[in-house]
């Protein structure tokens, strides 16, 4: 229940399960924004789903997500007013991509779906759609209104200085690591096998009348799409490796592709159905088996790199480029990590995978590790070499060494204020009618001041 819960929460929507409620909520119009409606259910829903994931809420929550709510209708009226755009297969995509974050929770069982919900996936989608797109429109108002902004050295400096000095955050110890990510490749003999094999299921598909789906369930190598008998779903273009969506979007409807040979393997592939740019199509992957000597052709090729850096025969930088795979983002920044929780190269020790952290536990500043295998969830196994490029002690903030941290939340306090300021001057140029019965809401005071409020 809770992972489902906050799964739904990444939708941002307001779909509640069967039971979230009790009794009927009576829907009626709380507020209008501009040419934009709030209803109560709408309310209701997000504090709803609010309890079911924090389980205690505020005396006042109910003013406080009136509040919100009320922000993003003004977000959306003044998109629709300026015209931005949300294309439709936009909204598609993000659907699909919310929708497979629950499902995946559920198995891919869409009778669990049903039984949560009350409603299918297509009723899902249908009652979510518009919700869906109104967010979308008032997240890119919200990014065009800060887009350009930037900030001074001076300004971080005045934000530093007006930080409390007992109230400095204490950071942790942080290492900056580089990594080498080196993918052994299949031999010749095993990738002639795996083409083989494709070929021949394609003839049992197209010649021998072979059901597709049954091969795709019993041969694929596409764990996630084989136990669907290879359905990849509707899915836009751009999102499949190029050579697959080359064979893919020439294809007519029911037909069958030649076998296709992509960086994750061979493949077969049907068009199902396509409207525009989406396609839905499914595929039988087959792979070339990685065996065990060329797992130790690969680990002897980074051993060698390694010892090259050791020796100053080649530089890490130089490495990069010339051994590691342009696949992983590292590649494309010299070689060194960015932290996904802060969009940083800095990284406490607790937040690094379990394989690097131990490897640099031991290491000095500037050294390069041996070859260390890593297994990633897809099964892909890869050699990587690691340098510790820096490591910093335990600390309370301080500019010199966390600039750039400081600078980001100073950039951030500054758009926060710029969005507060946005939102009071919009307030007083749109039409805003506040239900009476939120008078004791005096966080809603600038809209009934700046609106006009229901008698």
């Amino acid at each position: 229940m809770q992972k489902i819960m906050i799964a739904l929460g990444l939708i941002g929507l307001f779909l509640q399960p069967v039971n979230a409620q009790e009794g009927e909520v009576l829907d009626k119009i709380i507020a209008i924004v501009g040419g934009e409606i709030l209803l109560k259910s709408e309310l209701e829903e997000n504090l709803a789903l609010a309890k079911e994931q924090s389980g205690v809420l505020p005396d006042n929550a109910e003013c406080i997500f009136l509040n919100q709510l009320l922000t993003q209708k003004l977000l959306v009226n003044q998109a629709r007013l300026d015209s931005v755009l949300v294309a439709d297969e936009e909204v598609e995509i993000q659907m699909d991509a919310r929708f497979d974050q629950i499902l995946n929770l559920m198995n891919n069982d869409p009778k669990q779906f049903l039984d949560f919900y009350g409603m299918t996936i297509s009723e899902a989608r249908e009652k979510l759609r518009v919700d869906m797109k109104d967010q979308m429109l008032a997240q890119r108002l919200q990014q065009q209104v800060v887009a350009d902004m930037e900030i001074t050295p001076s300004e971080v400096i005045n934000f530093f200085n007006s930080i409390p000095t007992d109230s400095l955050p204490y950071f942790n110890s942080e290492v900056e690591v580089g990594e080498i990510v080196f993918y052994p490749e299949p031999s010749e003999e095993e990738s002639e096998r795996a083409k083989t094999l494709a070929q021949d299921l394609r003839s049992q598909v197209v010649n021998d009348g072979i059901n597709f789906s049954e091969l795709a369930s019993k041969y694929s190598d596409d764990p996630g799409s084989a136990r669907l008998g290879g359905d990849l779903g509707w899915q836009q273009r751009g999102q499949f490796v190029p050579e697959f969506e080359a064979a893919a979007y020439t294809l007519e409807k029911g037909e069958i592709s030649e076998v296709v040979e992509t960086e994750f393997g061979f493949h077969i592939i049907q068009l199902l159905e396509r409207l525009g740019n989406r396609i839905h199509t499914r595929h039988i992957l087959i792979q070339p088996r990685i065996k065990a000597a060329d797992l130790e052709k690969a680990k002897k090729e980074m051993e060698k790199v390694a010892r090259q850096i050791q020796t100053d025969s080649i530089t890490f930088s130089r490495a990069v480029k010339k051994y590691s795979s342009d696949k992983v983002q590292s590649y494309h920044n010299d070689g060194l990590m960015t932290n996904p929780a802060n969009g940083t190269s800095f990284f406490e020790t607790s937040e690094l995978d379990v394989d690097i952290y131990f490897t640099i536990d031991t290491m000095e500043v500037g050294q390069v590790s041996s070859p260390i295998e890593v297994i990633s969830p897809r099964n892909e196994v890869s050699y990587v070499l690691v340098r510790l490029v820096s490591m910093t002690e335990p600390h309370k903030a301080n500019l010199e060494t966390d600039y750039s941290k400081i600078k980001m939340a100073a950039l951030e306090e500054k758009k926060a204020k710029s969005m507060v300021k946005w939102v009071s001057e919009t307030i007083s140029s749109t039409h805003v009618i506040l239900d009476k019965n939120f008078d004791g809401c005096g966080v809603l005071d600038p809209w009934r001041n700046g609106g006009l409020a229901n008698p």
